[in-house]
């Protein structure tokens, strides 16, 4: 079981949050606990009376809301009942159990879990701490209700593959706005917490194969000018259909501030796991596929998803790989020379049988004709002009252009000349 614990300054937001859900029929108002009515006896106004009532009770508390999210694996399946024990137990040993409260339900997700809101105001003023709560009461109780549950630890489900994140339904996402909104959402919202990424375009490399992109525009655009972000639906030949959803609209807040950071973060993890996604290549290229769409067959049963990076002639300059077990994507090249679009046709053409964590060398036959490609590519490239709003490192990073080298020309260093020493 995962316990989050968030203190929102408004008890109004946290509540309307979880009531919108039900409104949606996403959502199911389980529980209101020390209420002298029943949950589906009241209406929105009157929940929150009950905690506007003790909220008055002190006025200069800044935090008086406490918003728990208790998240369990896929595998579990839970009644109703046993999660209000649990819901009930958790509050009573975080030292909630007198407070009012209620318990919801949430059913837009691809995991059981539900919401419980509360206020941190005692029935004679006085506040609960909740310095520390996530870290101190909250992890040792929920522990203890994972032992007497029987529940999969939350260390355990870290380890654990996660289930598929269902793609998005096209027909829906052209017909019914909010039914995209919805599924997009989902979608991003599932990628952005799970996998790790450190440039828009392997961000981009994900989502698509769940049918969706982000989309910083034209750069002449309004859109990538002011370094905002919409997240489209593709439908199967990869065109962008349907209505863009900003990024701001959706709950996870993926904008491109948010993905910079998320970049940064990832990159240490990411390293972690080359050896893993360098393993499933290897042991692909074993099998002696004869074709990349071969390859990618191979890989497919891995759970890895390639992405080929084509040009208008369809020759290919590029290859990224998305390991859906370890959550990760890599470019060819990031995992090694021999890794390389070019490399891996050369082996491919050549039937070269030796082992791609040696440096494959600088490609002949079909080889050669595409790094000629990547050459031609990287000249394109240097052509283009960054806009005024687009020239720290970042923006480079997250450019909705290829890349074809992992640091950016603004970070790296210049040689300095050596003087000659006078004679």
């Amino acid at each position: 079981m995962v316990a989050k614990i968030t203190t929102p300054k408004n008890i109004e937001a946290a509540l309307n949050y979880n009531e919108k859900k039900v409104q949606k029929g996403n959502a199911v108002c389980l529980h209101a606990a020390n209420y002298l009515k029943d949950a589906k006896e009241m209406n929105f106004y009157q929940k929150l009376s009950g905690f506007e009532r003790l909220n008055s009770l002190n006025e200069r508390a800044t935090t008086k809301t406490l918003h728990v999210s208790l998240n369990f694996d896929p595998s579990e399946k839970l009644p109703e009942s046993k999660l209000l024990q649990i819901a009930s137990e958790y509050m009573e040993k975080i030292g909630f159990g007198n407070q009012p409260y209620l318990v919801y339900k949430h059913e837009d997700a691809g995991h059981p879990h539900i919401h419980i809101v509360s206020t941190t105001i005692k029935h004679d003023g006085s506040r609960i701490n909740t310095h520390n709560i996530g870290r101190n009461q909250s992890e040792k109780v929920r522990k203890e209700i994972e032992k007497n549950y029987g529940l999969i630890k939350a260390e355990r489900q870290q380890q654990l593959v996660k289930p598929g994140i269902k793609a998005v339904d096209i027909e829906k996402a052209i017909y019914g706005k909010s039914e995209t909104k919805r599924n997009i959402s989902n979608v991003v919202g599932a990628v952005f917490s799970q996998y790790k990424f450190t440039s828009l375009p392997e961000f981009n490399a994900a989502l698509k194969q769940f049918n969706v992109v982000a989309d910083r525009g034209k750069e002449e655009g309004r859109i990538y000018k002011n370094r905002g972000l919409v997240y489209r639906v593709l439908d199967s030949g990869g065109n962008k259909v349907g209505v863009p959803i900003k990024a701001s609209s959706i709950s996870c807040k993926p904008i491109l501030d948010n993905l910079e950071m998320k970049s940064t973060a990832n990159e240490t993890v990411k390293e972690s796991l080359k050896p893993f996604v360098k393993t499933k290549l290897d042991e692909c290229l074993s099998q002696s596929p004869s074709t990349v769409k071969e390859l990618m067959e191979h890989l497919k049963q891995k759970n890895i998803y390639t992405l080929l990076r084509q040009n208008a002639e369809g020759r290919l300059y590029g290859i990224t790989f998305v390991d859906n077990q370890n959550k990760v994507v890599f470019n060819g090249s990031d995992l090694g020379k021999g890794y390389s679009a070019a490399a891996l046709q050369s082996r491919l053409a050549t039937g070269n049988e030796k082992s791609l964590t040696q440096d494959e060398t600088k490609g002949g036959g079909s080889g050669g004709s595409i790094q000629k490609e990547i050459n031609q590519q990287k000249q394109k490239d240097k052509t283009i002009p960054l806009t005024a709003k687009t020239e720290s490192p970042f923006d480079v990073l997250l450019s909705t252009k290829e890349q074809y080298d992992n640091t950016p020309n603004s970070l790296l260093k210049k040689k300095r000349k050596k003087k000659k020493p006078n004679l």
